[in-house]
Order: C-alpha cells, then sequence, then structure tokens
C-alpha cells in the first residue's frame, strides 16, 4: 500500500498543559509511522477562517454535529485576540495508512470511555448538560478524517507557514522589564532508532522547566553543520585526551612489547596521540549526529542532510538556559541525578538523549546552525502533492 502524508495539531491548550510530549510519545509509539516535519504556528485569523471553514464535510448528520463542533472550537480557540495569538504545533507523519492510523490514536471526540485507549480518553474532554447542550469541550488535538482532507489541509497549512509559522518569538507575552532567554534542545538520534515514546518522552521532562515552547523543527543535520556545531568541543577533547592517551600507550607498550616507559616518555606520547584520539573522538560525535564522519564525507555531500534525525526546539522563558539544562543533567548519564533526561533516557557521554546550549549567547549561535527559523515543512509538503 502507498505511503501517505498525514497530520495532527497540538492545540493551545494542550500546549499551555505541557501535554505535548505526551501526546507525540503516543503518536509515534501507537502509529510507527514516521514523523517528518513539524512547525509551532501563531495562526491568523484569515488561516483560522479558511480552516474552519474546511472542517465541516460530512453528510451524516451526528458526524456533521461533531465537525461543527470542532469547526467552532477552531473559530474561538485559535483566532488572535486583543493582539496575541495562540501557539499551535502541526506535526506531520509519514507512512502506510498514514491518516487512517493517526485518527484512530486520535480517538472519537464524544466518547464514553476513559481507559486511555486513544490520546482523546486522556487529554480530552467533552461533557455535556442534563438537556444534553456541550458544556465543555477539549478535544486536545485536531486530525483529519481522512487521506484527502489530509492533503487540501496540509497544503492550506503550508501556503501559511512561512507568514504564521517559524520561531514565534512575540507569541507569548512577560512582564515589562522581565529578563527572557532563549534556549536550544535538540533530541538527539539515539531516540528514533524505531518508532517509540522516548522523543515525546523527553519534552515531557522538558516540561518540568515551566518554560515556553516557541519553535520546533524535525531536522536531519549535515557534516558540515555538525562539523560547525561541534567545533568548540575538538580542542577540548584534544587536549582532554593527552593525558589518557599516554597512559593507554604506556601499558600496551609495556604489555605487548615489554618497554617500560618514563614519565617524560609517557607525556611525549600523550602530546602526539591526543590530538590523534580527540579528533577520531570528536568525528564519532559528527557520526552520530549526520551519519557520516568528515572523514569520510565527500566534498559534495558535506552540506546534504544527513540520515540521522533530531528534534530541534527553542525553549523561551526567564533564565531558560539553566532551567533547561538542570532537567537535562550532566553529560555523562551515570553521575546525572534521577529525574533528569540524562539519567532516564541517556547510556553513555554521547548517546545521552537530548542537547541543549549552555548560555544564552551559545544558544543564538546553535540556533542559526540548525535553521531554526528555516521552513522545511512547506518544501516536503508542496514537494509530495507535487504542486
Amino acid at each position: 500500500m502507498a505511503e501517505e502524508l498525514s497530520y495532527v495539531i497540538v492545540t493551545p491548550y494542550s500546549i499551555r498543559k505541557s501535554r505535548t510530549g505526551g501526546i507525540l510519545a503516543r503518536l509515534i509509539s501507537r502509529t510507527g509511522l514516521d514523523l517528518v516535519a513539524a512547525r509551532m504556528f501563531a495562526p491568523s485569523a484569515e488561516l483560522v477562517e479558511k480552516y474552519a471553514a474546511s472542517i465541516v464535510t460530512d453528510p451524516e448528520p451526528r458526524h456533521r454535529a461533531t465537525q461543527e463542533l470542532i469547526r467552532k472550537y477552531v473559530v474561538q480557540n485559535f483566532t488572535p485576540s486583543t493582539g496575541s495569538r495562540p501557539r499551535v504545533l502541526l506535526l506531520v507523519f509519514k507512512g502506510e495508512d498514514a491518516a487512517l492510523k493517526l485518527r484512530n490514536t486520535v480517538g472519537h471526540i464524544v466518547n464514553e470511555r476513559t481507559s486511555g485507549e486513544t490520546i482523546r480518553d486522556t487529554y480530552g474532554d467533552y461533557m455535556a448538560n442534563e438537556h444534553g447542550e456541550v458544556a465543555y469541550f477539549e478535544p486536545g488535538v485536531l486530525a483529519p478524517p481522512d487521506a484527502v482532507a489530509a492533503k487540501a489541509d496540509l497544503l492550506l497549512w503550508a501556503s501559511y507557514s512561512d507568514a504564521d509559522g517559524g520561531l514565534l518569538d512575540e507569541a507569548v507575552s512577560f512582564p515589562t522589564g522581565t529578563k527572557v532567554e532563549k534556549t536550544l534542545v535538540l533530541i538527539k538520534p539515539d531516540n528514533f532508532r524505531f518508532p517509540n515514546a522516548r522523543p515525546g518522552g523527553v519534552i515531557d521532562l522538558f516540561s518540568r522547566s515551566g518554560l515556553y515552547i516557541i519553535a520546533c523543527k524535525v531536522h536531519r543535520m549535515s557534516v558540515a553543520q555538525a562539523e560547525e556545531f561541534y567545533g568548540p568541543v575538538l580542542e577540548v577533547l584534544q587536549d582532554k585526551l593527552r593525558d589518557r592517551s599516554g597512559e593507554i600507550a604506556k601499558r600496551v607498550l609495556d604489555k605487548e612489547l615489554g618497554i617500560s616507559l618514563s614519565a617524560e616518555a609517557q607525556t611525549k606520547l600523550g602530546d602526539l596521540l591526543g590530538p590523534i584520539n580527540g579528533r577520531e573522538n570528536w568525528e564519532q560525535i559528527v557520526k552520530f549526529m549526520a551519519g557520516l564522519k568528515p572523514s569520510d564525507c565527500p566534498a559534495d555531500r558535506r552540506n546534504e542532510p544527513g540520515s540521522e534525525k533530531c528534534i530541534a526546539l527553542c525553549y523561551q522563558g526567564v533564565d531558560a538556559v539553566r532551567k533547561i539544562r538542570e532537567v537535562l543533567g550532566p553529560t555523562d548519564p551515570s553521575k546525572a541525578p534521577p529525574g533528569t533526561i540524562r539519567r532516564e533516557f541517556g547510556s553513555t557521554i554521547m548517546v545521552n538523549a537530548a542537547h541543549a546550549s549552555d548560555s544564552a549567547e551559545n544558544a543564538q549561535r546553535e540556533m542559526g546552525i540548525v535553521q531554526i527559523k528555516e521552513n522545511n515543512l512547506k518544501p516536503l509538503i508542496e514537494s509530495w502533492f507535487g504542486k
């Protein structure tokens, strides 16, 4: 069966209640689909009007009534008011029967079950009064009914993705004089080895920071980007591994050749081998993030998107850098405190679940490298549907 593109929109309420991670975890792990794009939107009134107008399509009265409920919800909760725009997150998935799988995982709006079988069982609410009238309604997420609707909706959102989406610097209001920071988080490739709940689980733990997600992008880092991103680490590794390289060389020579080195000779070997060892370790980091070591990458492929996938997120708020790094934990997962991301999801110093900027200045540098503002959603959708 042919692959499809379909989508899920995380509602403003779900985002405000920090449910994004839990929702994403279920979408990936329960559908087995490939997350291929993500973009934050602050929809304009024009986009909201057009999207809402496309929702009510079913001729069957009962289904039409449900769609009308969704239409009203979109108009009331997505439309900008008093100068502010609610944030929504568009997640795009690829795979066989993508629309049906997402729809089944999202679940129905009017459902008496509270068992947690679907996303709406857990994150949605539908309450009626004694007259059967809707008293409160929150769908949690939105998804198209079928592949035909998915195509039309995705093309619509893509057409507004430059104007209404991207890095939402001004979507969240802060008191005058508040010192607000932005910081970058990368959900690393070790979370995407197979469809599982880890990417969402990592985002869910980051919600403990109390910060706001203002950008989200599925990114495949090129070798050139990884080299630049981790460029400052190279010299540190080369220097750090001098003593260790000398110690290892001394042990090997003593064991294999029976040569007992002096302290001076060991130091000289460390000075020789440390930079080589550091370079190799650094190349392994680049390979982990981009799929190829720089020394193995042909020059004409250095700027191509790599084979490894990550999610780039920008968090905004007071003291954002420190708060995110506290939740992340130290580089070595074995030394990370319980409850931190690297303790929960990391395994080695390199395979440690996520990266976070260590300063506001470095966050700006890193966001520039991964092109956090880049709109890679629009060309994907238009290319897929042959526009």
